[in-house]
């Protein structure tokens, strides 16, 4: 009679989250690349949406639920979509992404989210020839963000010094997946010439190196431990597998599994402390988990989350996120495919008991780095920081990270905060209509810097009584924005007013929403006009640059021809 396997995590489920929990509304990129477009940490989730004409992707708090406001702040900065994002795992409000445009850049995130389209990036590393697919921090030292691109080449940045600390041209086709193990002194990678790769990059040279999976789809990997790794990828005959290496002996895989034959490519998400492993195929609706051991069979089955629902891709949440008191053990946010959807999704080992469970959270890595950029890069290799789960707790319990985000909330530039109803300047705020906002955003003014104007203006009117405080304020509010702000200086110091007399108003200075509305459109179409003009401008030049560079060669050709003869 066969014995049933003890474990603490056979009974492990898959929870949805609550439809006020879930993120609506959002464009999610659905460009051909196998990225997950999503990256989410303790403060923060990062979605990449849909643009025309460059690559964007949008941040925001993750107490901020529900739909998605039209015309929500984006980051925008490259001029090819966005294949990656990554956040630093030790500064929650640094972000990494890179492009199809060759380049990597890095953002720094207000506590608060963004009050406005973000332009104006942190660092700016250039070094690729070809687009940037796979970025990936290290996991213990600060400031070295790894970088793979299309050019073959894999490269390790030094990001205090924005200079490339390494550069690996070890592989022959595309570069599939590169993964860091636990202590960052190796690296991993597959690609497309369906080779695996274990890499000291500090030597910039190969360790070792095996025919991986021999199937033409794109195959991933990821560490167990020191000496282990997983891949995930499809055999000959378009059969999904995984299978486990030992880095010592890669003649052949400790253990192979065949799983099925659906086409979607599979990524496996792992969490160290409880040797969890997730596998999640791309357009799939369920995800299996296993059990990691360090003998044989290396890896048991425990049982899968089934949804009618495909996923285009999922972000895990870093441990210390996770909710103790419901006993999760991992967080996912799911990309839907089939709607703009991102829904949180926990699993869960059932405890009848709230308390903290010591087996289920040891101590975990934190946010503090083992080792400085200078120390790693001179050779020194250090396990990560880990933290007891005790002291995570008491230090989010007692850091009050909310305040912020609910003045950003009242203000109506973020999403409703449903826990809060408290506006920090309730005039300030509730006399702007959204067509203003807009206003001031397109005129590149910091909201910010116009509210602090605004609430300096309502306290200059307190002596107004009644109705007529707020139209007066209202009248002086919108005479200001149009004749302060809208003013468009060029480079030579001449400045253009842009139909400031609002004759073209039926009753001057706009009142109403709608007057407001009117104003907005005229003006905006103004702005438009403009940057065309400067647009047709540049290309003006540049023919006749072209034709003056013909005029020259004409008569250089003519001048040879009469000294000939």
């Amino acid at each position: 009679m066969a014995m049933i396997r003890k474990s603490k995590f056979r009974h492990v489920f898959g929870r949805v989250g609550r439809k006020e929990e879930c993120y609506e509304g959002l464009k999610i990129a659905k460009i051909s690349q196998d990225g997950n477009f999503c990256a989410v940490n303790t403060k923060f989730i990062a979605i990449v949406v849909e643009s025309a004409g460059g690559g964007v992707f949008t941040v925001f708090p993750l107490q901020q639920t529900g739909r998605v406001p039209v015309g929500y702040p984006k980051i925008c900065g490259h001029t090819g979509p966005v294949t990656d994002i990554k956040w630093n795992p030790f500064d929650n409000n640094v972000i990494a992404s890179c492009s199809d445009d060759t380049t990597i850049k890095l953002w720094k995130i207000p506590d608060s989210g963004l009050a406005g389209d973000l332009t104006d990036w942190l660092k700016d590393l250039r070094g690729h020839l070809k687009k940037v697919g796979h970025l990936e921090w290290h996991p213990t030292a600060s400031d070295i963000l790894l970088s793979a691109g299309s050019d073959l080449m894999c490269i390790v940045w030094n990001i205090a010094t924005e200079t490339m600390a390494h550069l690996l041209c070890l592989h022959t086709d595309s570069i599939l997946s590169v993964a860091w193990n636990r202590d960052g002194s190796l690296l991993a990678t597959t690609s497309k010439d369906k080779k695996i790769r274990v890499i000291d990059p500090r030597k910039e040279a190969v360790i070792t190196q095996v025919e991986g999976h021999q199937g033409s789809k794109a195959s991933r990997v990821i560490f167990l431990d020191k000496k282990r790794l997983l891949t995930t990828g499809f055999s000959r005959l378009s059969e999904r597998q995984l299978a486990i290496w030992d880095i010592d002996n890669m003649y052949k895989p400790l253990k192979l599994e065949n799983l099925d034959t659906s086409s979607g490519v599979m990524t496996p998400y792992y969490d160290f402390d409880t040797k969890v492993l997730f596998v999640a195929g791309k357009g799939d609706g369920n995800i299996r988990y296993y059990e990691v051991v360090p003998e044989a069979p290396y890896i048991h089955y425990l049982s899968q989350y089934l949804s009618s629902s495909p996923q285009g891709g999922l972000a895990q949440m870093p441990k210390k996120g996770v909710n103790t008191r419901k006993c999760e053990i991992v967080r996912f946010y799911k990309l839907h495919t089939m709607k703009d959807v991102v829904e949180p999704l926990s699993m869960i080992v059932p405890r009848k008991s709230e308390l903290f469970q010591e087996d289920l959270f040891p101590p975990t890595s934190g946010v503090t780095s083992s080792l400085s950029a200078e120390e790693w890069l001179g050779g020194v290799n250090r396990a990560p920081v880990l933290t007891p789960f005790e002291e995570i707790l008491r230090n989010s319990s007692t850091a009050g990270g909310k305040t912020a985000v609910k003045e950003r909330d009242a203000c109506g530039s973020g999403m409703p905060d449903n826990n809060s109803r408290a506006d920090p300047h309730p005039l300030v705020c509730r006399s702007i209509p959204g067509s203003i906002r807009n206003i001031v955003r397109l005129s590149g003014m910091d909201f910010q810097s116009f509210l602090n104007d605004r609430k300096k203006q309502l306290d200059d009117h307190k002596s107004v009584d009644g109705d007529n405080k707020i139209s007066n304020q209202r009248d002086d509010l919108v005479k200001n924005i149009f004749d302060k702000y809208l003013p468009v200086k060029l480079d030579n110091q001449k400045s253009i007013s842009i139909n400031n007399n609002y004759s073209h108003l039926p009753n001057g200075i706009p009142k109403a929403e709608e007057e407001l509305r009117k104003a907005f459109v005229i003006h905006a179409n103004e702005i438009k006009l403009l940057r065309d003009a400067i647009v047709t401008k540049d290309v003006r030049i540049q023919e006749l640059e072209k034709e003056l560079n013909i005029l020259r060669m004409t008569k250089n050709a003519v001048n040879n021809a009469r000294a000939l003869n």
